[in-house]
């Protein structure tokens, strides 16, 4: 009855550890946060987002904010309405389903002016670590910021050892599940 009882705990461990082990937290614009004139395309393009990782974009309250936006309102910096910005200065959102996502500053010209805006792919939880697809941008030819670039591989290094660690933390698990069931 006991082990038939710490073979279900395990099981449910086993299923819940890769979710949680391969989360990772995102500060945009790492050191500089979410500011007027910083690559944001730069900075995203050496690092691999997946659903349940967290983007955190911190910056002075009142002098930015965040909209969450679609890729032509993102093309053409088009705000939406102020009720559905984030303001607090420490913003953080977790990223629930795979695709593109596009993130502005409402602020005067903060996004069309100074390049105060985010693209990123997203992909699926249980995709392993390699190389993002590439998608083209949207971009207008006034930016050299906002042009098309490919999304890299993560690198292999403490940076982003999170997504590479958690993954073999989740082949440790699954081994060790696979000896105590056996």
């Amino acid at each position: 009855m006991a082990s038939k009882q710490l073979n279900i705990v395990l099981a449910v461990f086993a299923i819940v550890l890769p979710a949680v082990a391969m989360a990772n937290e995102f500060t945009v614009g790492d050191e500089s946060g979410w500011t007027t004139n910083f690559d944001y395309q730069g900075w995203a393009n050496d690092k691999v987002f997946r659903v349940g990782d967290k983007l955190v974009f911190k910056y002075t309250a009142g002098r930015h904010n965040v909209f969450k936006v679609n890729g032509t309102a993102f093309t053409n910096c088009n705000v939406p309405p102020p009720n559905e910005g984030l303001t607090s200065g420490n913003d953080v959102i977790t990223l629930t389903s795979p695709g593109r996502k596009w993130y502005i500053c409402g602020v005067a010209d903060h996004c069309s002016r100074y390049g105060q805006k985010l693209a990123i792919n997203v992909l699926a939880e249980s995709a392993a670590p390699g190389p993002a697809p590439s998608f083209p941008m949207p971009s207008t030819p006034s930016s050299a910021i906002e042009a098309a670039t490919p999304m890299a591989q993560a690198p292999s290094s403490a940076y982003n050892g999170m997504s590479v660690s958690g993954y073999q933390l989740l082949v440790a698990a699954m081994v060790s599940v696979a000896f105590l069931v056996v």
